[in-house]
């Protein structure tokens, strides 16, 4: 059962659904992932990002940190090495196309996430699609927020921690022989001194973990790509040819080339999940499109440009050959295309980012379960203390117990999740279109920060609180040359 209902959603409603979100909102904003492209570098700069300051706010850099702790995992390894055996490097080719029309997907959920924010008392905030449901669709839509607000809890807060909790500990276990049950009670005790910190503690700590672990993978790239640069074209050409089926020989052809590549792509980058404008909502800008814009980033970093080192490393090494029936499948081959470029040691250095990326995408499946709660009870403070209490005991068990059947249901519920958000986004077209528009015309204006003004917008039901500049930041908004903040405090 657990595998039809897989294929009925995974293998045709939600292929259908989520390329025609991505290329629908592409062409109805007019490519706004790609106008704003350079955009979404300036925004992370000091001059266009609001940094952490005094008054409790998270910065638009931590939440992109967030965002990509979630997107960059398990997938990125080992999921990207089972497309390419499977369908080919073409797959890879498809692959890219899905993920740069996902960033405008991404783009369409994060900026309603951003809109229809609320406030809390301590300078963060809290949203996502539960919320842009229930208010952009109206109260009469709250049996879908709420049943939204339980496949999130359900999906990333139990199913997809145990999970991460299992791979970090077999992975740690199968490099440097330490039973499964000690790296499943350190785990533990690590992730519990850092949810119990809410989610400031975990926004510093990813801060400086998806850096590290990102920049650390993509430096061992191109050093191999630079060791291999002669093959690079030959690479490349070997890519889009198979993507159409001019090699007959590789993977399963043209059709197992763009199946592999949309479904590794739309599951790596997680764009239309609805998951990451949980963590897209927190941020303190100055406008919704402004998170929107640097979201559609986190889905380029994940799917261009991780997923892309991955297929590097393999498609330059010895241990994959086109179109042989013997090569290895998953994370195995992944780290046998790294021990072929740099000697076994490639095997560990890649078991130790695969237990970075997992761990870091345990943080942000908490934060994603917690605001699954907070939807159903705001300040029921032993609610959640119970909820950290369950994924610290949650990790450990999840270490030491053969999870497939889990793994089976978690896939069901996060595809029922996809199209809970979708629907939510189609009938949400208009007022994400209408929030695009306003950073657009401000930006013709030549307003070098377009700022969003929530008195423009009655009809949306806004939280104003959580539109408020603070002082010093009126100032500087007001300081710039062009600008014309049409918000206050």
């Amino acid at each position: 059962m657990l595998d039809f209902l897989n294929d009925l959603l995974w293998g045709k409603v939600l292929l259908v659904l989520l390329v025609a979100v991505g290329i629908g909102f592409t062409i109805a904003s007019r490519f706004v992932q790609f106008r704003y492209f350079g955009r979404m570098f300036r925004i992370l700069g000091a001059g266009e990002a609001f940094k952490r300051d005094k008054h409790g706010h998270l910065s638009s850099f931590q939440a992109l940190v967030l965002s990509v702790a979630g997107r960059v995992g398990g997938g990125n390894i080992a999921g990207v090495a089972v497309a390419i055996t499977l369908g080919g490097p073409g797959a890879i080719f498809w692959m890219w196309l899905v993920g740069l029309m996902g960033m405008a997907t991404s783009f369409l959920e994060c900026t309603l996430a951003q809109t229809f924010k609320q406030a809390e008392g301590d300078g963060s905030y809290r949203g996502g699609p539960a919320y842009y449901i229930v208010k952009g669709l109206g109260k009469g839509w709250g049996w879908l927020a709420g049943f939204y607000s339980v496949l999130l809890l359900i999906t990333f807060g139990f199913a997809f921690t145990a999970l991460q909790s299992y791979s970090v500990a077999t992975s740690f276990g199968d490099a440097f022989g330490v039973p499964v049950l000690y790296s499943g009670i350190a785990l533990a005790i690590v992730v519990g001194l850092i949810i119990f910190g809410g989610i400031k503690r975990i926004a510093r700590i990813s801060e400086v973990l998806v850096p590290v672990m990102a920049v650390g993978y993509l430096l061992i790239t191109v050093i191999i790509v630079g060791m291999n640069i002669d093959r690079v074209p030959e690479m490349f050409v070997l890519i889009v040819k198979s993507a159409f089926g001019l090699e007959p020989a590789v993977g399963g052809g043209i059709g197992a080339a763009i199946m592999m590549g949309l479904k590794r792509g739309l599951f790596s980058n997680e764009a239309g999940l609805g998951s990451a404008p949980n963590v897209a909502a927190v941020a303190y800008v100055p406008h919704p499109a402004n998170q929107g814009i640097v979201q559609a980033f986190s889905v380029f970093i994940d799917t261009v440009i991780i997923c892309s080192a991955t297929a590097f490393l393999i498609l330059l090494s010895d241990a994959y050959i086109p179109g042989a029936s013997g090569n290895v499948e998953g994370i195995a081959l992944t780290q046998a295309a790294l021990a072929d470029h740099v000697g076994e040691w490639g095997r560990t250095f890649v078991s130790l980012a695969l237990l970075l990326f997992a761990f870091s995408t345990i943080l942000y499946n908490y934060y994603l379960g917690e605001n699954s709660l907070h939807f159903f009870s705001r300040d029921n403070q032993k609610l959640f203390n119970g909820f950290r209490i369950a994924i610290v005991l949650l990790v450990c068990w999840g270490a030491t117990t053969d999870l497939g059947t889990v793994f089976g249901f978690a896939d069901v519920t996060m595809g029922m999740l996809a199209v809970v958000n979708l629907i939510a986004l189609i009938l949400l077209f208009k007022p994400g279109l209408r929030i695009l528009k306003d950073f657009d015309d401000q930006f013709r204006k030549g307003i070098k920060r377009p700022v969003f003004d929530v008195r423009q917008h009655p009809e949306l039901d806004l939280d104003a609180k959580a539109w408020e500049l603070e002082p010093e930041d009126m100032e500087r908004l007001q300081d710039l040359p062009d600008s014309s903040p049409a918000r206050s405090s």
